[in-house]
């Protein structure tokens, strides 16, 4: 089978990118351009839509950079996920935790469904425990560069392609 570098990224394709996200300073969160590239569909829920919309469009051997709206990216801070817990129950919560509470300490709890819903430690007083559950990287713009290795159309079942 051989991949076109002809087409063009559109949602069911599958791809392989090399990537990095960093924040609009400069500090860098996340990249594999030294590394594997990274495999993904275009829609499955493995990406967020903004970062998708970016490389549609695109074709293999293109690269972009992109800035990103907190919007686009990781959201805005929604201040209804900071939950505040008094700091007797929190220690009933935690009283198997063998990490002291502290602020930055990242907490999981199960929402309804039993998903994790990580929290981080904001504040702690003597009556209350604050635990932000926004996305750490929420309310952030961020500078998203992607090189696109190869695209495979929708209609080709996708095979794994060691690089």
């Amino acid at each position: 089978m051989s991949i076109d570098s002809e087409i063009s990224i559109s949602a069911g394709c599958s791809i392989n990118l090399h990537f990095s996200l960093a924040l609009d300073n400069g500090e860098e969160i996340d990249s594999n351009f030294d590394a594997s590239p990274a495999s993904l569909k275009i829609g499955d829920g493995n990406m967020l839509p903004g970062f998708e919309q970016v490389l549609i469009g695109m074709k293999a051997g293109e690269s972009t950079k992109a800035l990103l709206s907190p919007g686009q990216a990781f959201g805005e801070i929604n201040t209804k996920n900071v939950q505040y817990f008094s700091s007797e129950k929190f220690k009933n919560i935690l009283s198997d935790s063998l990490l002291p509470v502290e602020v930055g300490l990242m907490i999981s709890f199960k929402d309804a469904a039993g998903f994790d819903l990580p929290g981080v430690v904001q504040s702690i007083t003597d009556q209350t425990v604050t635990v932000d559950f926004n996305h750490p990287l929420a309310g952030k713009t961020i500078v998203f560069c992607a090189s696109i290795i190869s695209v495979i159309s929708p209609d080709v079942e996708a095979v794994e392609v060691k690089l």
